[in-house]
């Protein structure tokens, strides 16, 4: 584990009726979009330097992503939320980091600036949508190059819950995603991997017992449709909690309602 870890776990998707079954979505606000927690010095620490050093495995693009780029830096520099400072074309972040913006380099300027990892899915006339742009610097067991460019139902190889009928229903998800109606979800597996932990799709299992595990880590999963280029903006906030910094309520409910999958 590298530490980096939460006090709290705000949301837990299995202690909600409405979020235990996938897909589990509810509206969200934009304003609470953006979130900074108090594991946000840490996260922006490691996402500093594996920008700075391996800026390959955590950043990349296709071509038809260009203009869809330019639409969300500026549209998530616009909604930054209290805390960062603006003086000119820098900005100070919570944890006092001050950073130049550099529009050439937009994925990695806004992977500096928040918290959240950010992903564009793109509709490039196969009436499936398809990873066109991120930056990703907290995988959750895959790995960027296995998927960037790839269309929904060949990017959750070799997921076997992602069956042909779970791709449809998610696939029409994004599909009724409207500008003014973004949407988020949350996911939960017991945990021992770091933030950063790719895997490759040939990787074997995690065999480990979830005894083993001490923590849960969980994604704050939003959907935004941009209203020009009519990308899909997925980003995702990550928590990793150890199991006795869950409330009451929370370990009641995931005695009841186990996690089976682990990470």
């Amino acid at each position: 584990m590298d530490g980096v870890v939460q006090s709290r776990l705000p949301f837990a998707p299995w202690a909600d009726a409405r979020t235990r079954r996938l897909p589990g979505i509810l509206p969200l606000d934009m304003a609470d979009w953006l979130r900074v927690d108090d594991a946000y010095a840490g996260q922006m620490a490691l996402r500093d330097r594996l920008i700075a050093e391996r800026e390959d495995a955590v950043v990349g693009q296709v071509s038809l992503a260009a203009q869809a780029i330019e639409e969300f830096y500026e549209f998530t520099l616009a909604r930054l939320p209290e805390g960062f400072v603006w003086a000119g074309d820098s900005v100070t972040r919570p944890d006092g980091v001050r950073l130049t913006l550099d529009p050439a380099r937009p994925l990695q300027t806004l992977g500096r600036l928040v918290q959240q990892d950010l992903c564009l899915m793109q509709e490039h006339g196969t009436g499936e949508h398809m990873l066109s742009a991120a930056v990703l610097c907290f995988p959750a067991g895959w790995t960027l190059a296995e998927k960037l460019g790839r269309p929904l139902m060949r990017m959750h190889r070799p997921v076997e819950d992602y069956t042909p009928d779970m791709g449809r229903r998610v696939q029409r998800l994004l599909d009724a995603v409207r500008v003014e109606t973004p949407l988020w979800r949350a996911n939960a597996h017991h945990s021992r991997a770091p933030l950063f932990n790719p895997l490759t799709e040939d990787a074997p299992k995690d065999t480990v017992a979830q005894g083993a595990m001490p923590f849960i880590r969980s994604e704050r999963q939003c959907l935004i449709r941009l209203p020009v280029s009519r990308a899909v903006l997925f980003s995702i906030h990550t928590y990793v909690v150890r199991l006795e910094d869950l409330t009451a309520a929370q370990a009641s409910a995931l005695a009841e309602f186990p996690i089976h999958r682990a990470l």
